[in-house]
C-alpha cells in the first residue's frame, strides 16, 4: 500500500483524537449535562485549554480536506512515493507535534510546526502536478 494511502488512514485516527481532546477539555469546563444535552441556548465559556483545543480542531480542519484530495489525487493518478510520500509523512508529523505545542501555548515553535505541515502539502501537491 502506498505511503500517502497508510498516512491517510492514521489521519483518521488522528482526526479522532483532536475530536476527543476538544470534547473531552469542553466537558470538563461545561460540564456533563451540557455534553449529554441539546446545548440550546447560549453556551457557557471555554477556559484556556478548551479554547485552544477547539482553535487546533478548527485548524486540522482547515487543511485536512487539502491532505486528503492530495492523498487520494496521488493514489489515484499513480503518482504516489517520492515528494508525496515524503509530504504525506512531513505533514502527519507536524499535525501530531501541532496538538501538544498548542495545547501547551507553545508559541512561535507551534506556527513552526504549522508551517512544516503546509510545507508537506506543498511537496504532495508539486508530485501530484
Amino acid at each position: 500500500m502506498p505511503t500517502e494511502l497508510l498516512v491517510l488512514g492514521a489521519s483518521t485516527v488522528l482526526c479522532f483524537a483532536h475530536i476527543m481532546i476538544q470534547g473531552q477539555a469542553a466537558t470538563r469546563d461545561r460540564g456533563l449535562g451540557w455534553n449529554a444535552g441539546a446545548r440550546d441556548g447560549d453556551q457557557p465559556p471555554l477556559g484556556p485549554l478548551a479554547g485552544r483545543a477547539a482553535r487546533a480542531l478548527t485548524n486540522f480542519q482547515e487543511s485536512y480536506p487539502i491532505f486528503l484530495a492530495l492523498a487520494l489525487g496521488l493514489a489515484v493518478t499513480d503518482r504516489t512515493g517520492g515528494l508525496g510520500a515524503t509530504g504525506a509523512i512531513l505533514w502527519f508529523a507536524a499535525r501530531i507535534a501541532y496538538i501538544p505545542l498548542y495545547l501547551l501555548g507553545v508559541a512561535y515553535v507551534r506556527s513552526l510546526a504549522w508551517l512544516l505541515s503546509i510545507a508537506g502539502l506543498l511537496l504532495m501537491l508539486i508530485r501530484f502536478l
